[in-house]
């Protein structure tokens, strides 16, 4: 699959992947200072001065580096971020420091990882009752600790 990505900024880096068997492409930081600081227990957008063309049926996952996340405490602070097939916007990422300790983020570093996954279309139907099943309405630990 190719996807077609233009560069916003001529220091932005292209998506790459660490290994042959890499799922994720990594995102690299692309901004106006050549540093900037996240601050223990704050978010910054950070852009990657990309843009993508992904097709229509899928769309871009924005994940944790786990290098990143495990030594500096720096995630997505949305967790996942979803670039919908329509978007031609810059690709950003908003970093939220988990850490007590601020953090520094550079120009070029990487700072998240890409994946190009499939979706399904779904149509919301409202209903009077559902069909029953075993589990019901056993929520969260139901099924006991272990």
């Amino acid at each position: 699959m190719k996807i077609r990505i233009m560069k916003l900024d001529e220091r932005a880096v292209l998506p790459g992947a660490a290994t042959g068997q890499s799922a994720g492409y990594d995102l690299c930081a692309c901004m106006k200072e050549e540093r900037t600081v996240i601050a223990p227990g704050s978010t910054k957008l950070i852009g990657t001065g990309l843009a993508a063309a992904i097709p229509e049926g899928y769309f871009g996952g924005v994940f944790a580096r786990s290098g990143l996340s495990l030594k500096q405490g720096l995630r997505p602070a949305n967790c996942v971020g979803v670039i919908d097939p329509d978007y031609r916007g810059e690709i950003c990422v908003a970093l939220h420091n988990d850490s007590g300790t601020e953090r520094v983020i550079e120009q070029g570093e990487r700072i998240a990882q890409l994946l190009i996954l499939p979706f399904m279309k779904a149509e919301f139907e409202a209903c009077e009752s559902l069909d029953t099943t075993s589990r019901g309405e056993g929520g969260f630990g139901h099924t006991g600790l272990y």
